[in-house]
């Protein structure tokens, strides 16, 4: 681990898993099954599990890790095996910047999730592209994540939504995620929650 990424896990992570967690628990429903799309470590679906005791979370990604806080098996990165509307949810956080067709994976969701709780990231604004792919390296380049720093602004999500008959029933792109000194650099509105129902 290098100095910047000690200094991310310090400063930054634990906190943004408490409020990814504060921002995601009233978008979830109080119990019922929830996919975690690309869930990693399984730290914040551990954590809103324990707010939302009725919430049973699994998770999916390519790259299991070795320890994980819930349960999680490998899948291909674009085909769910699950059969239609098998979840309450689909949670994707962070995760769609990374997949080989994040489209196709997103309408996998659409499939198989009565709904889609999705964080990811926002190209908007000055320096926004470097900065997140800043942001992404820090954060997974140690884990052996894909980094294709492919980042959609508002209108490309929107059109995304659009073309699998999706839409945003939430919509929220100022989130402060980090401690005040780094939200005016990280935070600005390069991130974006939102619930996705179907129209």
């Amino acid at each position: 681990m290098n100095p910047v990424e000690a200094m991310h896990d310090k400063h930054v992570k634990n906190r943004r898993v408490a409020v990814l967690a504060s921002l995601l628990a009233p978008l979830l429903p109080d119990k019922g099954r929830i996919l975690d799309v690309g869930s990693g470590d399984g730290q914040l679906a551990a954590e809103l599990m324990r707010r939302k005791p009725g919430l049973q979370i699994e998770g999916i990604d390519t790259l299991v890790r070795s320890q994980t806080a819930i349960p999680t098996r490998q899948f291909d990165g674009e085909h769910i095996d699950a059969p239609n509307d098998a979840y309450d949810a689909c949670m994707f956080v962070d995760v769609l910047h990374h997949a080989d067709e994040p489209i196709e994976l997103l309408r996998e969701a659409a499939r198989v999730g009565k709904t889609i709780v999705l964080k990811d990231h926002l190209r908007e604004g000055i320096f926004a592209n470097s900065t997140l792919t800043f942001m992404d390296r820090v954060h997974n380049s140690r884990y052996g994540v894909s980094l294709p720093c492919r980042y959609w602004s508002e209108r490309e999500w929107r059109d995304v939504f659009s073309m699998l008959n999706i839409k945003p029933d939430v919509w929220q792109d100022r989130l402060k995620l980090y401690p005040a000194w780094a939200n005016w650099l990280f935070g600005r509105r390069l991130h974006v929650l939102a619930t996705l129902v179907h129209k």
